[in-house]
């Protein structure tokens, strides 16, 4: 194979830029030759900038069958998300799902087993995984310089959504339609980052407000606890209601500490390792001296969706080791899923859990739920990324 043939199925405001990138020449080894939506404005809006170069499809199923397409690009809303990728994966397609991966874990695992059945190759866009800020966050850690780990701390308020964003479609903020809220939505990155840097959690609690400063019937404000296998903690905070926001992330270990915030990674460096100064020293009240320095990441934040969209070709034709790969996304949905339903029953959930219980719950919801199917409101399609 020279080239890899991409298909897009939904075309809105990330389905458009993808395609772009692909059209433009942007991603070497890859061309885009077929796009699915079901909205006919979408489809004339991909006819009159792509022409008749790629061809154009309202049902997937048949885009899927056609013998265009080597692998799909899937930006759909989150519930077909594992549906679409099993059937491509029936097909004998390659796939590369938006995030998140899907909304509740029983479906994921469902998914995973069916990628490895398939043998084909299966990515995520997890494209902050390219941010080189974040890559040394996790080298420093991976390769013991932090020490023995022992807390993670992320607040990431800096979300914030007015009424007006929540009313711009049927889908959002809905159990039926969108699967959840702040986590869902704004948050997938976030918690994908946080466990790989940091490792997975053991146990998770949380608290989950619905609909706190928003009239909607999700979570808008979350404030969750973590427990790791070696003993660390964790803590994770977001919301859509406040202004200005924050966005930093911590990572403190025996060794030192990271901090990242506003563009910029400071290491702050202990002289000797905690754990053994703590029983070693014969002071009372002492310290350990540390030096904290500026880390400068050559690459900057990286080239996000389309390093991920490079990436994943490279990986077909080349063998290049896959940074996102599909089977992850599991992670941290299973981390979003654990803190809605720690939230719901006001207890620790553990991790991994088979998720039936969250998918019970999650059912009864739905059945309550207000979505709509369509506003007559037809997505963003200028063909340029935007937050969720």
């Amino acid at each position: 194979m020279e080239k890899v043939r991409f298909g897009i199925i939904g075309v809105g405001n990330m389905g458009s830029a993808h395609a772009k990138n692909l059209f433009e020449g942007k991603v070497p080894g890859a061309e885009l030759t077929a796009i699915c939506d079901l909205k006919p404005a979408r489809l004339e809006w991909a006819k009159g900038e792509f022409g008749d170069s790629v061809a154009l499809f309202e049902d997937y199923k048949e885009m899927l069958k056609s013998g265009l397409c080597d692998a799909v690009l899937i930006a759909t809303p989150h519930y077909d998300h594992p549906i679409i990728s099993m059937e491509a994966f029936d097909s004998g397609l390659h796939v590369l799902s938006e995030k998140p991966i899907g909304v509740y874990t029983k479906k994921i695992l469902e998914l995973n087993a069916a990628a490895e059945k398939s043998g084909k190759v299966f990515g995520i866009m997890y494209n902050q995984r390219t941010n080189c800020f974040f890559q040394k966050m996790r080298e420093m850690v991976k390769n013991g310089e932090l020490g023995e780990l022992k807390r993670c701390i992320w607040i990431i308020t800096d979300w914030y959504r007015t009424q007006q964003y929540f009313n711009s479609g049927g889908w959002r903020a809905t159990w039926a339609g969108e699967g959840g809220g702040v986590l869902m939505n704004q948050c997938p990155h976030n918690l994908d980052l946080w466990q790989w840097i940091f490792g997975m959690p053991t146990e998770i609690f949380a608290s989950c407000a619905i609909g706190k400063y928003h009239d909607i019937e999700v979570e808008d404000d979350v404030t969750a606890m973590a427990k790791y296998a070696n003993g660390a903690t964790g803590v994770f905070i977001t919301t859509t209601g406040e202004t200005p926001g924050t966005n930093r992330l911590e990572v403190t270990g025996s060794k030192g500490k990271l901090v990242y915030e506003n563009g910029h990674l400071m290491y702050s460096k202990l002289a000797q390792d905690e754990r053994v100064y703590t029983f070693e020293t014969d002071e009372v009240f002492g310290d350990i001296e540390a030096e904290t320095v500026e880390i400068e990441v050559p690459g900057g934040t990286g080239e996000q969706h389309v390093g991920i969209l490079k990436n994943f070709t490279n990986h077909i034709l080349n063998g290049e080791e896959l940074l996102a790969p599909g089977v992850e996304g599991i992670n941290g949905l299973s981390i979003a899923n654990a803190m809605v339903l720690s939230s719901w029953k006001n207890e620790w959930v553990s991790l991994p859990n088979d998720g039936e219980e969250f998918y019970a719950r999650l059912s009864e919801k739905i059945k309550t739920s207000r979505h709509k199917e369509d506003l007559g409101i037809v997505a963003d399609t200028s063909g340029t990324y935007g937050t969720n």
